[in-house]
């Protein structure tokens, strides 16, 4: 545990993993906040990304802060576990560049001329998820009209990074496929917009904060409810995408006609590691960012991801109350994806 001279204390799971100057000192900056409730929690692979800190669950009491839920709202993880047998790592890779050529792969040759970043005719089911999205998405550019510009419905199901893989730890050796998205369009607009109306919040009201990046909302106001209103959009956004990117992954794969009929079974849906949601813990309803961080329920099935290759694991969550049910949510950053990754050492903590 860390304990500041002033603020919330920090409990940190990073026995045996190396805590960065930086990363220590943003934890401490969110310690100082009036609104933190209890103590801030900081995950195994914490580190330091730009200027905002990266897996920590951040509990608040009355206040949101939009960049500590960042840009890549809803990023997260899913994957389903088949019937079909395991094969040694590297023999599925065929599928995976396969089904790549299905998806969009995000934007290329900066939009212009080439650009293979989107659908430029969007699928029928695509569509009609999007009609389920597009009225909420409305009413917030009624309020919002800057955030009218970019990709979105075309975005839906964006590659990322996708795998079909043996390499999730299972005790049946069976193939489990995994995909991950991040959002640099939609998501990524209404958080860079909303973290600069809370900056120019808290000029306007003249409260100083030890970083700029800590600027917040304060709940009842009219951009509290505005921010709320657009992360839930973008989070369920994300969901979806997952939901329709691993359609399309299962889909690519049967009409290969490489493998045999196989069964595709649900083992961890939606699992969000970048979000913020009403909670209830210590007999408190609050609200918690999870920034690099999974929610680890008892029984709470998630994913662990590895780093472009190394292994990724399945894991169920034990409840910690200490932690407020949360856990790691794979590598950590302070290195390029090239480098090793650490989630090695995060199995046994957060498994």
């Amino acid at each position: 545990m860390i304990v500041p001279e002033k603020g919330a204390p920090i409990k940190a799971w990073t026995k045996g993993v190396q805590l960065e100057d930086q990363a220590r000192q943003q934890l401490l900056n969110v310690a100082q906040l009036p609104f933190i409730f209890k103590w801030v929690a900081a995950m195994p692979d914490v580190h330091w990304v730009l200027a905002r800190r990266s897996a920590a669950f951040i509990p608040t009491k009355g206040a949101i802060i939009p960049a500590a839920v960042g840009v890549d709202i809803g990023c997260g993880m899913m994957a389903v576990q088949t019937d079909l047998n395991a094969r040694p790592a590297g023999q599925s890779e065929g599928h995976s560049h396969r089904h790549r050529d299905g998806l969009p792969h995000g934007r290329t040759n900066h939009g212009g001329r080439g650009d293979v970043g989107a659908w430029n005719e969007i699928p029928v089911r695509n569509g009609e998820i999007w009609q389920t999205l597009k009225p909420r998405y409305d009413a917030i550019l009624e309020k919002h009209p800057k955030l009218d510009r970019g990709n979105h419905s075309n975005h839906l199901a964006l590659w990322e990074r996708a795998t079909t893989s043996s390499k999730c730890a299972s005790t049946k050796r069976r193939t489990c496929g995994s995909c991950c998205t991040a959002f640099a369009g939609v998501g990524n607009r209404m958080g860079s917009y909303f973290i600069e109306i809370a900056r120019k919040d808290m000029q306007k009201f003249f409260i100083t904060l030890p970083d700029k990046d800590l600027a917040y909302f304060s709940e009842g106001t009219e951009h509290f409810n505005d921010y709320v209103e657009a992360v839930e959009w973008a989070q369920d956004f994300a969901r979806l995408n997952r939901h329709l990117m691993m359609e399309q992954i299962v889909g690519a794969v049967r009409a290969s006609g490489e493998l045999r009929p196989f069964v595709a079974e649900l083992k961890a849906i939606n699992c969000h590691h970048n979000y913020v949601a009403r909670e209830r813990h210590y007999r408190q309803n609050i609200l918690v960012t999870r920034k690099g961080a999974v929610r680890a329920r008892e029984g709470d099935m998630g994913i662990i991801p590895g780093s472009m290759g190394a292994r990724s694991y399945i894991v169920r969550g034990r409840g910690n109350m200490e932690s407020f049910m949360s856990c790691s949510h794979g590598a950590g950053r302070a290195m390029s994806r090239e480098k090793p990754s650490v989630v090695s050492r995060l199995r046994i903590t957060c498994a």
